[in-house]
């Protein structure tokens, strides 16, 4: 078993004890780690990321959530920022670290009831999920805004469950290409290449994002 794969049992156990502690009530699970855990993305994530949806004080949460954490991991940083609430924790029985980010922001963020599970655990959750639509438009926005080789990869992963492209300017698509075209082919074979299951790796590494780079010029006509 790999580092990732031991680190995805990690998450699966944090994922856990945050249910039955009913800390899961007022977020909404997202991001690569909720794709890959509930839609099987052919990617590793290492972090858990959540979307707030109901009024619960900031303080409040963060106390709960590192009075949880501290109980049988080791705090390794938990701060309020700006926008977020971040911890990071480790355990005695992973040798790698994780990180949990909430953001701040309540909406009415698009969910739905998901199972979380991996086929490395033996544990499965219930919990509150992003849509795949409203994943679709956080990834743009994501690509747009950071430029990670994963957030792309994310989009293409979507596109191929069905999942069409939200509506866009003609400057959000020619954003969109232009980070696109930055990536290099060391990206896809050492950045995204080594948190990609072996059976698509050889593909994103001679292919990179073929498909994403054709739908959006189809759009930019």
């Amino acid at each position: 078993m790999n580092i990732f794969e031991k680190h995805e049992i990690f998450e699966i156990e944090v994922l856990e004890k945050l249910k039955n502690e009913r800390l899961l009530e007022s977020l909404v699970f997202g991001g690569g780690s909720m794709l890959r855990l509930c839609h099987e993305l052919k990617r590793y994530s290492v972090d858990l990321d959540f979307w707030r949806i109901k009024s619960v004080s900031t303080e409040e949460l963060f106390n709960k959530f590192q009075h949880l954490f501290k109980q049988d991991y080791d705090v390794t940083d938990a701060q309020i920022k700006h926008f977020t609430l971040l911890f990071e924790i480790r355990s005695t029985h992973f040798s790698k670290r994780l990180k949990i980010e909430i953001r701040k922001e309540i909406r009415d963020w698009d969910f739905q009831e998901k199972i979380a599970y991996s086929k490395f655990s033996t544990k499965q959750v219930i919990l509150k999920a992003h849509t795949l639509e409203q994943t679709m438009k956080n990834k743009i926005a994501a690509l747009i805004d950071r430029g990670e080789i994963r957030d792309g990869f994310d989009i293409e992963f979507l596109l191929r469950q069905g999942v069409p492209l939200p509506e866009l300017t003609k400057n959000e698509i020619s954003k969109l290409i232009n980070r696109i075209d930055d990536f290099k082919a060391k990206d896809f074979k050492v950045k995204l290449g080594s948190v990609l299951e072996s059976d698509i790796r050889e593909y994103y590494i001679k292919n990179q994002f073929q498909l994403l780079k054709q739908k959006l010029r189809v759009d930019l006509k």
